[in-house]
């Protein structure tokens, strides 16, 4: 399965999911500039701004990450994403991967709330990314303000 199947992979996605874990996001990469392996290229735990960080812009990647965000004032919601990061400067063999390729990456970090597609970080704001989340999850107990 391309990589995907890595101890290292599965160990990283349990962390980010853990609540006794501070690992927040794992990025996953070609393990080469040629072929089709994928395999762990990083973790962190400064979430989804740290992760977006680390993207590079020449290249096809996979995150996840954990957001946290205030429900009300008395309630945090733990929620999970999922990145599909094709940077700009992709080149066009690799793009052409990613519609097949992201649904095995969808099956081994199965559990998230929302997938994004993003080719800029802009697109990765954590206000927008709550937003969406918010909206994904059904009930806003913020009054819609986001």
């Amino acid at each position: 399965m391309s990589g995907l199947d890595a101890p290292d992979i599965a160990a990283a996605y349990e962390a980010v999911r853990s609540d006794k874990d501070a690992t927040s996001w794992l990025l996953i990469s070609y393990a080469a500039a040629t072929g089709s392996k994928l395999a762990l290229t990083s973790t962190g735990t400064g979430g989804l701004s740290e992760m977006a960080a680390a993207l590079d812009p020449s290249e096809v990647q996979y995150g996840y990450v954990r957001v946290e965000y205030a429900n009300d004032k008395e309630s945090t919601r733990v929620k999970f994403v999922l990145v599909i990061w094709i940077g700009e400067g992709t080149k066009v063999m690799r793009k052409a991967r990613v519609s097949v390729e992201s649904g095995d990456v969808k099956r081994v970090l199965a559990h998230h709330s929302i997938a994004v597609t993003a080719s800029d970080v802009g697109e990765l704001e954590e206000k927008d990314i709550v937003a969406r989340l918010r909206k994904a999850g059904g009930a806003d107990y913020n009054g819609g303000r986001g």
